[in-house]
């Protein structure tokens, strides 16, 4: 557990993305971006999910958290075997529809050079489509709770093969009474 202002027991000699063990391919999707040094939370972040380790962080928006998970966790699906038919290898669980977009985005971005399939699953669209996607299987689903309960229980995906999960903006799920759907 760190936040952006706390010491972390990863530390970073040379603050720049080359120094975190990330591969080229996600290198250059970084440059891309035009991105070169990692932000404290990124710095502290990544190392410890490509390590393994569970971890909380919490920052002032803008600071990169989204990166600081997506990255580590793109490099971690590269070295891994695809999904297959209705399997989730990682589940990004995100309490409304914009943040699941911009989620997505920070994907597409950033996994631009690698062989991984992706898809993002919320209310208030055709359902149809989204469970066309998941019967091909998806490396990364990105969800609210609603639609991803709806999909589960209409056995559109399956959860035994999720190798990582995350819980982006878990306070604000909590807060708009979603914590039921968390526990299942």
């Amino acid at each position: 557990i760190f936040d952006s202002k706390s010491n972390c027991n990863h530390k970073v000699d040379v603050l720049k993305f080359k120094s975190l063990g990330l591969s080229e391919p996600i290198l250059a999707a970084v440059s891309d971006k035009g991105y070169e040094t990692p932000t404290p939370i990124q710095a502290r972040a990544i190392p410890a999910i490509l390590e393994g380790s569970d971890i909380m962080a919490a920052a002032q928006t803008g600071t990169g958290k989204t990166a600081g998970f997506v990255l580590p966790i793109l490099e971690l699906l590269a070295q891994g075997t695809p999904a297959g038919s209705y399997q989730v290898r990682t589940l990004i669980l995100t309490p409304t529809r914009e943040l699941s977009a911009q989620v997505e985005d920070s994907i597409k971005n950033y996994s631009k050079y690698l062989d991984l399939e992706y898809g993002v699953v919320y209310g208030g669209v055709n359902i149809k489509p989204q469970i066309s996607m998941l019967k091909k299987g998806v490396d990364i689903l990105v969800a609210t709770p609603g639609r991803l309960m709806d999909l589960w229980s209409q056995k559109a995906l399956r959860f035994d093969k999720i190798e990582m999960f995350v819980l982006d903006e878990a306070d604000r799920m909590l807060d708009m009474g979603f914590q039921d759907d968390i526990n299942k």
